[in-house]
């Protein structure tokens, strides 16, 4: 991919675990995985369709001073991502069969397309749909 494109960074306590996490529950390819020798992750990215995510594991470097996970927030977001999938419904499933907390609910949407929103296991806000702001 040639010019300029948005992606997402996150961290995570177990980022191992949120990888294995986030392919098998939403569909994430990996792309690149740097782990440490401790087993945390340097960096990574993950791939979905011709969008990407980079997450690591947290850190108390200069970067990770600027970040706090949602626990640290009462569990409030700061950001969420947002997911276009095919199949909203078979991802939903692999969610809850998965342990995400959905906290708002699979609906079709007034504006077209369905959706839901859910925070993954470390807290992570994701909205998922079938909305396509490119179509």
């Amino acid at each position: 991919m040639a010019g300029s494109a948005a992606i997402p960074c996150l961290r995570y306590r177990d980022a191992p675990a949120a990888i294995t996490w986030l392919c098998n529950t939403f569909g994430f390819v990996e792309h690149l995985v740097v782990a440490e020798k401790d087993g945390s992750i340097a960096h990574a990215q993950l791939s979905l369709g011709t969008g990407m995510v980079m997450l690591g594991s947290v850190r108390n470097n200069d970067y990770g001073q600027l970040l706090r996970q949602p626990d640290e927030n009462g569990g409030l977001g700061t950001q969420g991502i947002y997911l276009v999938v095919a199949d909203v419904d078979a991802v939903h499933a692999r969610a809850l069969a998965a342990g995400a907390t959905v906290v708002l609910p699979l609906k079709d949407e007034e504006y077209g397309g369905r959706g839901f929103t859910c925070r993954d296991p470390e807290g992570h806000l994701w909205s998922i749909g079938s909305y396509d702001p490119w179509a």
